[in-house]
């Protein structure tokens, strides 16, 4: 598989279709296999681009500490690699700061920006979430942590009714887990991005999806990303959570699938 290589890290990432390029950055985990639920659908009008971040999945792992501007860049390259001057850039939570970042950073690559349940400043409630979860990694390590995701991520009864894919996926995230210390220092990374007043210097057409019922990142952060971004778009589900590109992906797929369809047009 592919690597984009050079820089201070490789990175690995795949391509898939044809089409308008759009490319997808994972959250927190930073795995491209996020978006396995999305690749099918828009492969079949789009090249499909999934990378995992640096010091994740199968990209470099001993990077250090990373900024936001740096990850921008890592976008770019993985664009390069590929022989792509342009993209619809497709972000979640952290993906979609970072998506942000590079919007501002060098538009003339982003053919469009979506942003799903992100932030432009994290609040004392999602501080409140993370330093949860950062407690549970510091005192019972990468398993417990893993365990724990699910409940962050998805609504109550679609665990219960997933639970043995859960299961098996959490085996998967703990062996290939990116470690403590990657982990810890991308939390701190994105709780301390302020978008602020830069938020208003974004001119590319942009999408934010978000889930009223999502219980990490709430609903009303994107609200105030609507208000910072010039023209952004606010489209709302009313399940799914904070991963529900998973949890329902066949409403996410149509709705990216339009706003890129209208933004090519």
């Amino acid at each position: 598989m592919p690597h984009a290589n050079g820089g201070d890290a490789d990175l690995y990432y795949e391509v898939h279709g044809s089409g308008p390029a759009i490319v997808l950055s994972a959250g927190m985990g930073g795995s491209g296999a996020f978006w396995r639920p999305q690749l099918e659908a828009l492969s079949r009008r789009h090249t499909v681009i999934l990378y995992d971040h640096a010091g994740t999945g199968r990209s470099a792992r001993d990077v250090g500490p990373r900024s936001i501007a740096e990850m921008a860049r890592d976008i770019t390259r993985v664009l390069d690699a590929a022989g792509i001057a342009d993209a619809h850039v497709v972000g979640h939570a952290i993906g979609g700061i970072v998506g942000m970042e590079l919007a501002l950073a060098a538009p003339e690559r982003v053919r469009s920006l979506t942003v799903v349940n992100g932030w432009g400043k994290a609040d004392a409630f999602l501080r409140r979430c993370f330093e949860v979860r950062t407690g549970i990694l510091r005192c019972s390590g990468p398993r417990a942590y893993v365990r724990a995701q699910p409940l962050f991520l998805y609504p109550p009864r679609w665990i219960a009714e997933n639970i043995a894919a859960l299961e098996e996926e959490e085996a998967h995230m703990v062996a290939h887990f990116p470690g403590e210390d990657t982990m810890l220092q991308r939390i701190n990374t994105f709780l301390a991005f302020e978008g602020g007043a830069r938020l208003n210097a974004i001119r590319v057409p942009t999408l934010l999806a978000a889930a009223r019922d999502d219980a990490l990142v709430p609903f009303y952060l994107s609200g105030q990303l609507a208000r910072a971004i010039p023209g952004a778009r606010l489209a709302e589900v009313d399940f799914g959570a904070h991963a529900f590109t998973a949890v329902t992906p066949d409403v996410f797929n149509a709705m990216l699938l339009d706003f890129c369809g209208e933004t090519d047009r």
